[in-house]
């Protein structure tokens, strides 16, 4: 079997570009032309652009993609395209259909093991319920894949990162800790009794954000990735004009002992380093461990949702239907910084 992983240079969501670098990238651009229908654009930092289509109803329109977080090709394929697929459910959307984007060392990495990769998504696309519709491909440096997806969301149903209110509850849909196993991996540290966590984890569909949309008290929803929970988490903060406290011990992690056994090896991505340059001095820590895991880059993470807190009970009692135990991670405050307690 070809090892992915040791074929680029990053892994997964770790590889986005960090906060800080995005933010000179983005502040260069000159100004576009004004859209009446266009209800989510490029200045929103939000999950997924969004555009009224007239009848009550909207287009979602997203595209996510990068290298291989797992060496195996068709879980490659199926983990890009969870991630890809969760963006239109963080808006509280349906996913309509997806475009393959396709970068492939071709004289380095056997044509077939990009088959794989692109008979993954389509068992991804096959569990959302849509169709893998085509594509575009190239001959990369390394391996590339990712997908672009188009979704449709009822306009009163669109949760944004913005809307949060002050004593909302914050909850998490998945375990943490996806960047710093993924590291060991690519280290080759990795134990063997560990190395299911992060891929089962990020194979998992956030389809219940469709639910989501439909719950007139979740006020703002995102999805964490490559910014980590605190990147996110400060998006969804200054979308609101809030800040936020975050309970530390009552966090989601994907294994507790596994991950602080890699941390004590120093086995973190480059991108924790990179995401907490930008953003770690809008929010107050304790120690460094707190820092690894708030700032360790997700790749196809869980949905982060801000919750009446008058509806708890019955956003819990939903969950647990669905299958997710949830409880609340922290709460939205009127700060202007997040608190790790």
């Amino acid at each position: 079997m070809y090892k992915l992983t040791q074929y680029s240079h990053g892994a997964g969501c770790g590889c986005k570009i960090s906060p800080k670098v995005l933010d000179t990238i983005l502040s260069g651009h000159s100004k576009q032309a004004f859209f009446s229908e266009l209800l989510v654009g490029n200045d929103e930092r939000d999950d997924a652009a969004v555009f009224d289509l007239g009848d009550g109803s909207a287009l979602i329109s997203t595209t996510d993609f990068f290298m291989p977080i797992v060496d195996d090709a068709e879980e490659f394929g199926m983990i890009a395209s969870a991630n890809a697929i969760s963006d239109v459910y963080a808006m509280g959307g349906r996913p309509l259909l997806a475009i393959a984007i396709l970068g492939w060392p071709i004289n380095t990495i056997p044509p077939e093991e990009a088959g794989k990769v692109i008979n993954g998504s389509k068992i991804i696309c096959g569990k959302a319920g849509i169709p893998l519709a085509g594509g575009h491909s190239i001959d990369a440096p390394e391996p590339i894949f990712g997908l672009a997806v188009t979704g449709r969301v009822a306009i009163n149903h669109l949760k944004k990162n913005g809307g949060a209110r002050e004593g909302d509850l914050l909850y998490l849909t998945k375990s943490l800790g996806v960047g710093i196993l993924s590291t060991a991996q690519k280290k080759g540290i990795l134990l063997e009794e560990h190395r299911r966590l992060a891929p089962e984890s990020m194979m998992k569909l956030n389809t219940i954000g469709e639910i989501f949309g439909q719950m007139e008290y979740v006020h703002a929803m995102t999805d964490v990735t490559g910014f980590g929970l605190g990147g996110h988490l400060k998006e969804m903060c200054q979308a609101s004009q809030s800040g936020a406290e975050i309970y530390y011990e009552q966090l989601p992690l994907l294994d507790k002992e596994a991950l602080f056994y890699y941390l004590d090896k120093k086995s973190f991505p480059g991108g924790t380093t990179r995401n907490w340059d930008s953003y770690g001095d809008f929010i107050s820590i304790k120690d460094d461990i707190q820092k690894y895991i708030i700032a360790d880059p997700q790749t196809s993470g869980g949905l982060l949702v801000a919750v009446n807190q008058e509806a708890q009970q019955d956003f819990e009692t939903t969950c647990a239907q669905h299958g997710f135990d949830l409880n609340p991670i922290g709460k939205i405050t009127n700060s202007g910084r997040i608190v790790v307690n």
